[in-house]
């Protein structure tokens, strides 16, 4: 007979991690003052773990102990346990993760951390089995043994917990006076070390930087681009894409499916942590849109297609925005969901097809992961390929995109991974600016059209009736004040899809959020931002964020997006606070350029700002379509690039951007007027004329 499965607390909650572990035996609280409150009353220590739903080694942990009588029968007794969603509360995550760094000089997921009842941490770590393995203690022994410790001396270990909180209050306390400012020489010396980095670090084989895990980092691959384009550097676009062909091939891009895995386990780009992350897909979008304007390569064109392609099949709630993540397990196996035996491949291709495919692929008997094979093109070019069989390149792509539909449609029939549904406004946020970056690019209205339907999600569903943002939507229910990254990632996104579209009421909301950011989050006795509100729970430290790890940080979105609305609204005041804001991260950046590659690039755009180009004319008229895309197809990151409407269809946008003013159609043709550092061109009507106004230097 069958035990009942007895629902704890998190049964009541939303989150999709917190649902995975409703069932446990362990007596789950969600964060949150009841816990905390519990915790006093009963004297005891908090037990604080922190993952997501598509953390494969918060899986292990779970089956491991949380799923355990006995672990759950001591952490019952002797503890009050939490469990955080990271995704939702990254406030939280944030502030335990830099316990855990400083304790422990690492950390990850899932994050394990011991602390008082007023919420101050006394030990922390990441992963640990039930019993001693892997090198690791066990956390049966370190349950046990601190719970003898806080029963035998609870006050030496709240005096540990206290000086661990003292010394991490200040942590991220960046300041700069007001007034202060980068020169434009420093920056592009920061950059200049920036490359150097990047340089010492490059794998030159198989792309990348430093040795394996490789993640794809793809706003370091964007700030090598704003450096090729600077200086001519043959180099640093070398660099990029050397690194972007490496991963498309690799089997970190889902050759059947689309859409690229979180990271790399080897330095070949051949085995993946599996799980697809909206972010990293929205960020690598941007990366390959800017290289294919720089360099033309239709292949990636065709990777940004494809991954948006994923997106908008797999990842689109039917408002329109975007979930969060696919996990990489499925039936309890990292990986089952996308590898493939010839075996396999053949019953559904037959064997002619079925062994061309497998060849191309890379498909073996021996197997290329756990007896069995990830697709990818590490090991030929197709072109090759082609060429030695007596095969046409275009007849073979045609095979290959045939077998991979029918591969696509026997796939579908497998047991999927787990998709954490649930919708965050600041990865919603980087989707939409990369497919608003894309539909300028590509004169792609399909893009934009799902970017704005996301933005009417986002009005509609994650919109308090104060008109507070908010940071996580699902099942119907918007919670938790929305933290930096929610307001920087969001208003970028509007900022680039007023760009792609003309429509003001993006720029005006955009102006909003940013309003509210600076009212909500600035330091204003030390200049930064902060990564949670003013009105936000307190914990033991607030930090300014400006590290751009697999996700670029808040503060430099901020930068990027402060800089750009104050050209656009001609604010004086924000161009001021987007040159503290720079200041304020001096030392970060003096220290670790590599680091922090979209504050850099934010920084290197305040002091080296591009053109504006205005294009007036009417709407729908072909002569200015085509005078947008070809100022639009070139890669040049800093220029303002606005079309004009005439009449009244432009009166919002006359009203907003005052550099718009004065610039209309002239004798009835579209006008193209490039302005730079404070001084305008006469209007230009003949199309090539622009076409060699705009032509770049060439990169060597």
């Amino acid at each position: 007979m069958t035990t009942p499965r007895i629902a704890n607390r998190l049964a009541k909650e939303k989150s999709p991690y917190l649902l995975q572990h409703a069932y446990n035996p362990v007596h789950w609280y969600p964060w949150g003052d009841e816990a905390f409150e519990t915790a006093a009353r009963e004297n005891k220590p908090v037990f604080l773990s922190i993952g997501y739903s598509t953390c494969h080694w918060c899986h292990v942990m779970e089956r491991e102990s949380f799923e355990d009588e006995e672990v759950a029968e001591l952490l019952n007794r002797d503890y009050i346990a939490i469990k955080v969603d990271r995704e939702e509360r990254p406030d939280v995550d944030q502030v335990y993760m830099t316990v855990c760094q400083a304790m422990t000089g690492q950390g990850g997921w899932p994050l394990t951390v011991l602390l008082t009842p007023d919420r101050k941490p006394f030990y922390a770590g990441t992963y640990f089995p039930k019993r001693r393995k892997y090198g690791r203690y066990g956390l049966m022994d370190i349950l046990g043994g601190l719970a003898e410790k806080w029963k035998e001396d609870p006050d030496a270990i709240r005096r540990t917990a206290d000086n661990a909180a003292e010394q991490l209050e200040d942590f991220g306390a960046a300041s700069a006076a007001e007034g202060d400012a980068l020169s434009a020489e420093w920056v592009n010396e920061a950059l200049q070390r920036a490359f150097s980095g990047y340089s010492h670090s490059f794998d030159s084989e198989y792309g990348g930087f430093g040795d394996a895990p490789k993640f794809p980092a793809s706003h370091n691959l964007s700030l090598l681009l704003r450096y090729a384009r600077a200086t001519g550097s043959g180099e640093a676009l070398r660099m990029v894409e050397t690194t972007l062909d490496a991963m498309r091939q690799g089997g970190i891009y889902d050759h059947i499916g689309f859409g690229f895995a979180r990271y790399s386990t080897d330095e070949r780009w051949l085995v993946p942590h599996f799980e697809k992350m909206l972010y990293d897909n929205a960020l690598l979008a941007i990366a390959y849109t800017e290289a294919w304007q720089l360099t033309g390569k239709e292949s990636y064109r065709e990777t940004v297609r494809e991954i948006f392609e994923y997106v908008q099949r797999d990842m689109t709630d039917e408002g329109g925005a975007f979930y969060s993540a696919e996990d990489a397990d499925s039936e309890g196996e990292e990986g089952k969901f996308y590898v493939w035996t010839p075996e396999g491949v053949r019953k559904v291709l037959g064997e002619e097809e079925g062994s061309f495919f497998c060849e191309v692929f890379g498909i073996t008997e021996a197997g290329n992961f756990e007896g069995a094979s990830i697709p990818n093109l590490i090991h030929l070019r197709l072109s090759d390929f082609a060429r030695a069989n007596g095969m046409a390149e275009e007849a073979a792509q045609a095979r290959l995109n045939a077998a991979r539909e029918k591969l696509f449609a026997a796939r579908e029939g497998r047991i999927h991974p787990h998709k954490d549904d649930k919708i965050l406004t600041a990865w919603n946020g980087l989707m939409i600016a990369a497919l608003a970056k894309a539909a300028k690019a590509f004169a792609e209205p399909a893009y934009s059209e799902a970017a704005a339907r996301a933005v009417r999600f986002l009005q509609a569903k994650l919109v308090r009736e104060d008109g507070r943002l908010l940071a996580r939507y699902r099942d119907g229910e918007a919670a938790y004040p929305a933290y930096l990254d929610d307001y920087a990632f969001l208003t970028w996104g509007l900022v680039e899809l007023f760009e792609a579209t003309a429509q003001a009421e993006h720029l005006e909301w955009a102006e909003q959020l940013a309003s509210e950011m600076l009212r909500l989050f600035w330091d204003e006795e030390g200049g930064g931002f902060f990564f949670t509100g003013m009105d936000a729970e307190r914990l033991f430290m607030r930090p300014k964020e400006s590290y751009d790890g697999a996700m670029p940080s808040g503060n430099s979105a901020a930068l990027l997006v402060l800089h750009k609305l104050a050209r656009y609204l001609d604010r004086e005041d924000w161009t001021r606070k987007a040159e503290r804001l720079a200041a304020v991260f001096r030392e970060e950046l003096d220290a670790q350029p590599t680091a922090h590659s979209l504050l850099l690039a934010a920084a290197h755009a305040a002091v080296n700002p591009g053109r504006e180009l205005v294009i007036a004319g009417s709407t729908g008229d072909p002569k200015a379509e085509r005078m947008l895309a070809e100022c639009r197809r070139r890669y040049a990151p800093d220029d303002l690039i606005l079309f004009h409407p005439s009449g009244e269809e432009g009166e919002a946008i006359r009203r907003l951007c005052p550099l718009v003013r004065d610039k209309n159609p002239i004798d009835g043709q579209a006008a193209a007027y490039v302005c730079e550092n404070f001084a305008c061109q006469a209007p230009i009507t003949d199309e090539a004329v622009l076409r060699a106004n705009l032509e770049p230097k060439p990169i060597a």
